[in-house]
């Protein structure tokens, strides 16, 4: 097969990979657990024989946990809509999420409460890892070493599901084997014990997945699966990406020496995954973080500048109408729609965006107008958030309401936040000062003046309130900052009574309830008590 056939083939694997996922969740609602039928896309007869089938087996693991994320927009809807930025036009579904009702009866609630799609990775994730090996003795292409980095990848997406997870509903069943065609009814396993098993499995596998695919990298040089570097980069997971969710990991059970260690190792071995052609790892300025500037955006393309996440590449057929967050956020001019599904209101804009050299919002001093990186037409009722506007081809604006952007986990900036986090919760100011002002100068001449008497921890939070805006981080953010500070001051409250946050959290208030159609399946799951 020549390297253009070949690497067709890739991508219609991960498209079919995708469509197999997205169809089955979208029959989900009147399905419980046990019905789900078999994840394996081709028959018992046919599989774990060939180079081809590793190949598209692997991806389809990929394939399930794009959906997983990005299905009903569940990324956004619990990322940024609990307590977050966004305030909602005419959504009732989306007001209650942006309220805290999370147990409100509607539709998409139900669906995005459900696990089942995040067990579908894990069963697939299982089964590769088990079966994979089998292909060996058959396939003589079909590398020792390559079935080592496949099976290590597969580990990553498992772990990696579980933490996604965890951040959401708390305790969840840890399965640590396949269960094709027959869902073992287990009950929740303490949350503590479900990320051990995580980092466990991320440290396991970071020890054999190399810096990049189809390039030189010593680990796995030359060709992967027939094509190279360009192919790959941001794609599929790395070893950068395993350490990235290990510092995540360890940052979210408040494990912040950890949390320095992993997050330093990837600042200082970045530039490892760059090289063999193509764009490679490197700080964005507003540019080509917002509008793609010589084609580096993590948001459009698959670029070596996804750290973590998942492209949906135009070119290769992946657009979609639905799973992006310009569904919610773009309107007219952008796309041909009257008015956003969610926006960022005046006031708020102004709170956050207080220096006046922010290139992401601010006024521009030789125009007068405001600049529109982040929002358009900031004078009007409802300013468009348009920080991230992929449509179709990777354009800016467009007549067809199709979208590729990435479902964007982390960049380079957002791991340098948190490592200046890490540091300042250890005490290590200079480091953490340094690792703040890295990013937050990549968007004007803003820096952090030790002199201020600024509290460290908020400024911090604050450049990652701005600069991850959008990218599904504000709610994890708010838990991590108040698991900090510990105020006594009211959090929230509950049929009219106060909680501090430490109350709320310990009430498993920070947590999604579980869907009922999930307990109805499995009566060994217990609702979250908050929502008992």
């Amino acid at each position: 097969m020549n390297y253009s056939n070949y690497k067709i083939s890739i991508y219609r694997s991960v498209t079919i990979a995708l469509l197999f996922s997205l169809v089955g969740l979208s029959n989900f609602s009147c399905k419980k657990i046990e019905d789900v039928q078999s994840t394996r896309l081709a028959t018992e007869e046919s599989n774990w024989k060939t180079l081809e089938d590793a190949r598209a087996n692997l991806l389809s693991v990929y394939g399930l946990m794009r959906s997983a994320t990005v299905s009903d927009n569940t990324h956004w809807l619990m990322g940024d809509l609990r307590q977050g930025d966004f305030q909602i036009t005419n959504r009732a579904d989306l007001k209650a999420i942006v309220t805290g009702q999370l147990n409100a009866q509607y539709p998409v609630i139900n669906r995005i409460t459900n696990w089942r799609r995040f067990y579908a990775v894990v069963n697939a994730a299982s089964l590769f890892i088990e079966r994979s090996k089998q292909i060996l003795p058959l396939d003589s292409r079909y590398t020792q070493i390559n079935n080592n980095v496949d099976i290590a990848q597969a580990r990553i997406l498992r772990a990696f599901a579980y933490f996604y997870m965890v951040r959401i509903w708390g305790d969840v069943p840890l399965l640590t084997s396949s269960h094709d065609g027959d869902f073992i009814k287990l009950p929740r396993t303490s949350k503590d014990k479900v990320l051990q098993f995580a980092t466990a499995e991320l440290l396991a596998a970071a020890q054999v997945v190399p810096f990049k695919y189809g390039g030189d990298d010593p680990i796995l040089p030359g060709l992967y699966y027939g094509s190279g570097w360009a192919s790959w980069n941001g794609n599929i997971f790395t070893r950068l990406s395993a350490y990235i969710i290990l510092a995540h990991i360890a940052a979210w059970q408040g494990n912040y020496l950890d949390a320095a260690t992993y997050s330093k190792f990837v600042l200082d071995n970045y530039t490892k995954s760059n090289g063999s052609g193509s764009n490679g790892i490197v700080y964005l300025d507003m540019d080509a973080l917002t509008e793609n500037l010589n084609y580096y955006s993590p948001f459009a393309f698959k670029r070596a500048t996804v750290l973590v996440g998942f492209p949906f590449e135009a070119g290769n057929g992946l657009s979609t109408a639905n799973g992006h967050i310009e569904q919610l956020t773009l309107a007219s001019p952008f796309i041909p729609k009257a008015q956003p599904e969610m926006f960022v209101p005046k006031d708020s804009i102004l709170k956050i965006f207080t220096d006046p050299g922010d290139l992401r919002f601010s006024i521009n001093p030789t125009t007068g107008l405001y600049r529109t990186n982040y929002f358009y037409n900031f004078t009007s009722e409802q300013p468009i958030f348009n920080k991230i506007k992929v449509i179709y081809t990777a354009q800016t604006s467009g007549n067809l309401t199709l979208f590729s952007s990435t479902m964007l986990f982390s960049r380079i900036e957002e791991i340098t936040l948190l490592r200046a986090e890490a540091c300042a919760v250890l005490g290590q100011r200079d480091e953490a000062i340094a690792a703040l002002n890295k990013a937050a100068n990549l968007r004007g001449p803003i820096t952090y003046d030790p002199a201020s008497g600024k509290d460290l921890i908020d400024a911090i939070f604050e450049e990652r309130r701005r600069e991850l805006m959008g990218e599904g981080w504000r709610w994890y953010d708010i838990v991590r900052y108040n698991r900090l500070k510990n105020s006594a001051g009211t959090f929230i409250r509950k049929n009219g009574t106060p909680l501090t946050f430490r109350q709320f959290e310990n009430a498993g208030g920070i947590y999604w309830p579980v869907s009922q159609d999930v307990i109805n399946a499995n009566p060994s799951v217990t609702q979250n008590p908050y929502w008992q």
